[in-house]
Parts: structure tokens; C-alpha cells; sequence
């Protein structure tokens, strides 16, 4: 039979409030290992796209000028003018497929976690916003991996098994980065 102590080094407290509303509760200890696999998981996914990306070539202009103006985009507008947009088309030509590689790699490696789970949600908002198709309701896959990814920053994912541990507590003049400059805990973790 185990005892209160046994159940407090099983579970991890939650806790938070935003607008005044508080919600709260416990995450068992096995939470940081599905933590890591969702980072993991994540990374890789985006590494492989972005690397296929690059590898194959990768043009975003038939894709931003078609998609979004056959499918009821709330943002078809914005979509158009992207794909009419020459120096646009090119920027996303060399930020989709190398931002891909860029976040997945620092999201595997779990370095600078936030930032790269960040911009893996905005892209993800992008695209699902992109591939706007409500025929099976307002959740698709795009939607689900942008919460992976804020799920990742959330949970600090970096500090399991990743190198933003190791940055955070690097010491100058004796006292860890983290403690020095707390808003790096905005990029890190």
C-alpha cells in the first residue's frame, strides 16, 4: 500500500491562473517521458519535412495563389495577395523549407525550445489556415501539431534530456544564465 508521501513523489503539481481563473492539478512522473516524446516526435517530423523540402525543391507560389481560394479561406484575401506578391513568394520559398529544418532541429535537440516551438506553431497556424477545409469540423492535423508545439514550450520540453538545461544553469560570475537574464526563460525551457 503506498502512503502520501509515495503519491507526492509520483505526481507533479499544476498550477495557473489567467484572468483570474485558477485551474490546477497533478501530472504523474511519467508525464516528462511523453513530454519528451512529444518533442521528439515533433522534431522529427518537422526536420524530415523541411529536409525533403530542401532536398526536392520547394515553391510555396501555386500553393499560396489556389488553395486558400478554393476552400472558403476566412483569409483568401490575405493568401492572394501573398501569392501575388513576388519578393513574398521568395521569402516563403526559403523560410518554409529551412525554418522546417531549423525548428526541428533545435526542437530535437531540445535548444532554444521555446523560440523553435513558437515559430513551429505559427507556422502550423499558417498552414492551417492554408489548408482551410471545415468538412470535417475545425480540427484537422495542422491545428493538433500547433498544439503539440505549444504544449512542448509549456511544458519547458528543452529541460528533459535537451540542452536548454544545460544553457540555463551555464554560470557567469557565479550565477546561472536563467537567474541572470530570467527572460531567456522565454526562448529556453
Amino acid at each position: 500500500m503506498s502512503s502520501p508521501a509515495d503519491a507526492h513523489t509520483r505526481y507533479n503539481q499544476l498550477r495557473s491562473t489567467i484572468g483570474g481563473v485558477t485551474v490546477e492539478g497533478q501530472a504523474h512522473s511519467l508525464s516528462a517521458w511523453f513530454v519528451l516524446a512529444l518533442r521528439l516526435v515533433i522534431g522529427i517530423a518537422f526536420l524530415y519535412s523541411g529536409v525533403e523540402k530542401v532536398l526536392g525543391g520547394f515553391s510555396a507560389g501555386g500553393y499560396l495563389g489556389n488553395v486558400a481560394a478554393t476552400n472558403g479561406n476566412p483569409l483568401e484575401g490575405l493568401f492572394l495577395w501573398m501569392s501575388q506578391t513576388p519578393w513574398f513568394v521568395e521569402f516563403v520559398n526559403v523560410a518554409v523549407p529551412w525554418g522546417e529544418v531549423a525548428i526541428g532541429l533545435g526542437i530535437i535537440v531540445g535548444l532554444l525550445t521555446r523560440l523553435a516551438a513558437f515559430f513551429g506553431a505559427f507556422m502550423m497556424l499558417l498552414f492551417y489556415f492554408g489548408n482551410w477545409d471545415m468538412a470535417h469540423g475545425p480540427i484537422n492535423s495542422d491545428f493538433m501539431y500547433m498544439l503539440v508545439f505549444l504544449s512542448v514550450a509549456a511544458f519547458g520540453a528543452g529541460r528533459i534530456l535537451g540542452l536548454d538545461q544545460y544553457v540555463e544553469q551555464y554560470e557567469i560570475d557565479g550565477q546561472p544564465l536563467i537567474e541572470r537574464y530570467p527572460r531567456l526563460g522565454l526562448l529556453l525551457g
